[in-house]
């Protein structure tokens, strides 16, 4: 039903039920990363890419909207939730639709629903608006009018790939990004470059953006995908830069 393979992380507790949705989604041609407990799951989601969670609501060490608090609020990630509960009232329901919850679904859970609804908030996160031409994060600010990038109340030159290539990364943070739609909306459908040329505005754009992890970033290659700009826990607030690093290293 979903037009292309998509990486789903599933928090499930019950062996049985997490079984069978991996089984449904490798079928459809997805792969399932599973997870029985909150804590693992959000420690996955700090190291690795995902286009999709789906979340069980009642789990041994901590609440589902308890994990969703976390995945939206301290990751900041802006990834597709598909709430599942097995309480059949509306407040746990509501709770975690207002907590930031996309979907949400009453066990039991059937095969051909659960893949419809994967694909419809998958489907509505590619159809949302793009944020504002004003992009906020910290101390970076990124005006789209202007073209220009404020880091620490300071202006700093990118060039105009580089600046494009900034503001597709902060409009997509959790998001794994592939090479080809890098390219192709920093540089242009027609356009031939060479992944080492992409690796390099890459490079310059994480440091000169300071997109490091004492910053509160991460900005991650995917061997065979792409690049994932993910926020995470700052280790200070220092604004001190890490040693100057190759090409090959920041990346």
């Amino acid at each position: 039903m979903i037009s292309h393979s998509m990486r789903v992380a599933l928090l499930e507790d019950d062996h049985s039920d997490a079984e069978r949705l991996s089984d449904w989604l490798a079928l459809a041609g997805h792969r399932c990363s599973r997870h029985a407990r909150g804590q693992t799951l959000v420690r996955a989601l700090r190291q690795e890419s995902f286009d999709v969670l789906i979340l069980d609501g009642n789990l041994p060490d901590m609440s589902g909207v308890g994990v969703l608090k976390q995945v939206r609020r301290d990751l900041q990630s802006s990834l597709p939730v598909l709430f599942v509960t097995s309480r059949d009232g509306e407040s746990e329901i509501v709770t975690a639709l207002r907590q930031g919850a996309d979907d949400c679904m009453v066990k039991p859970v059937r095969r051909m629903e659960l893949l419809a609804r994967l694909e419809a908030i998958t489907r509505r996160k590619t159809l949302e608006p793009l944020p504002p031409d004003v992009i906020e994060v910290g101390p970076l600010r990124i005006d789209c009018q202007t073209r220009s990038v404020r880091l620490d109340d300071r202006s700093i030159h990118l060039t105009a790939k580089d600046f494009d290539l900034c503001v597709l990364l902060l409009r997509n943070v959790g998001r794994l990004l592939p090479r080809s739609q890098i390219r192709e909306a920093v540089w242009g459908p027609k356009a031939v470059i060479s992944s080492r040329t992409l690796d390099t505005h890459v490079c310059r754009v994480r440091q000169r953006a300071k997109l490091w992890p004492d910053r509160g970033w991460r900005l991650r290659a995917v061997y065979g995908h792409g690049y994932c700009l993910q926020r995470t826990a700052a280790a200070s607030a220092a604004d001190a830069a890490p040693a100057p690093e190759s090409p090959v290293d920041c990346l």
